[in-house]
């Protein structure tokens, strides 16, 4: 009895030849060239694009968020807001990235009141005095 889980590669492989030499018989070297990637079209069409585009450069802070830092769920928030079209984060993530050639940025974690003289002293100072104990 025959497994059904049971996959057969080479019948695949086999199936496969098969079907590019039809391919080829039929359309020739031309007919097994690649074609460009076919699937579903773009949720967003270029004007809608651009005026999410344009949103975006007014900052998140302009869009009534608290911080001025744009995340996935914000950005996807705009897209919705500006074209009425719900994106999940994914699809927000390949718009920036692909669409709009952005790329993601960390913002730079550092204290806004930090001193570096003062941290300077306490590394040379303090640090040893405390390395050395009591």
């Amino acid at each position: 009895m025959l497994d059904p889980l049971h996959h057969d590669a080479g019948h695949d492989r086999a199936e496969s030849v098969r079907r590019w030499r039809r391919v080829w018989e039929e359309g020739g070297v031309s007919a097994l060239r690649r074609r460009a990637a076919t699937g579903r079209p773009p949720k967003l069409d270029n004007v809608q694009v651009e005026s999410f585009r344009a949103a975006l450069m007014r900052r998140a802070q302009a869009h009534g968020f608290e911080a001025d830092l744009w995340t996935l769920e914000r950005v996807g928030a705009v897209v919705e807001q500006v074209t009425g079209v719900s994106l999940s984060r994914a699809s927000v993530w390949r718009l920036l990235t692909g669409r709009l050639g952005w790329s993601l940025q960390r913002p730079e974690r550092r204290a806004v009141e930090r001193d570096e003289s003062e941290i300077a002293r306490w590394i040379s100072h303090e640090w040893p005095r405390i390395k050395k104990g009591p």
